[in-house]
């Protein structure tokens, strides 16, 4: 009996393609759902680690060209009022804010220097936005991922007890391919969210760090602005 039992489950198939064409309607949605959200996952931390590499290469270069001692009117002429780079955006932005903030007799506006503050604090804000768009939804599949797949492996192991009781036999050839079906479902919910929560923290203080890095060289700018303002 034991070898008749052995012979039969050997002949079943377990490969990822049988156990997911076996798999009842269901788990099949949950496994499809959770392979979806894998590769949404991976192509967010592609596209946000190349934008990333860039952003830090794009704030090392303007910030050498900030610090050569060109003048800041000949450095904003250089980049125009809408620049690509980030860094440039937030420079633009004050310099704009600057120039506007003069009279026509060459004077300043009461308030400048608060206004060129707020100006370039909006840059950030949007640049921020810009650089954080798409980690919520590696946060979300990191953090449901798991509960999805552990959804189909109950519902599976559900249709598996289900199959025994219809079949009234507990033979391993009954037994093992529901049970199997079903943990395919948790495997793939853990290879969603795994990769998720460990890129979300990552991103996130890479993120973080570049955003730090604008605030940081707005107050430098704001300082040498105050400085002009004081003259």
């Amino acid at each position: 009996m034991e070898t008749e039992t052995l012979a039969l489950a050997q002949e079943i198939d377990f490969s990822m393609w049988a156990l997911f064409a076996r798999a009842t309607l269901t788990v099949k949605l949950v496994m499809l759902l959770l392979i979806v959200a894998s590769f949404w996952s991976w192509s967010i931390i592609i596209q946000k680690t190349i934008s990333y590499r860039a952003a830090r290469r794009e704030a090392a270069r303007f910030d050498r060209a900030f610090w050569s001692g060109e003048p800041l009117d000949g450095l904003f002429d250089q980049i125009g009022p809408d620049p690509k780079g980030h860094s440039e955006k937030v420079f633009a932005a004050g310099m704009i804010e600057w120039r506007r903030s003069h009279r026509d007799d060459g004077g300043l506006i009461a308030g400048a220097q608060a206004r060129i503050d707020r100006s370039m604090d909006v840059a950030i804000a949007k640049e921020a936005e810009g650089l954080q768009n798409g980690l919520p939804i590696l946060a979300t599949v990191g953090s449901t991922a798991p509960f999805v797949g552990l959804f189909g492996t109950v519902w599976g192991i559900m249709v598996a007890f289900i199959d025994i009781a219809e079949q009234q036999s507990t033979n391993l050839a009954v037994v093992a391919p529901g049970i199997a079906e079903a943990l395919l479902a948790t495997g793939l919910g853990l290879l969603a969210a795994i990769p998720a929560v460990v890129f979300y923290n990552k991103l996130s203080a890479d993120a973080d760090r570049i955003i730090a890095g604008y605030e940081a060289f707005a107050d430098e700018f704001s300082t040498i602005l105050s400085r002009q303002l004081d003259l």
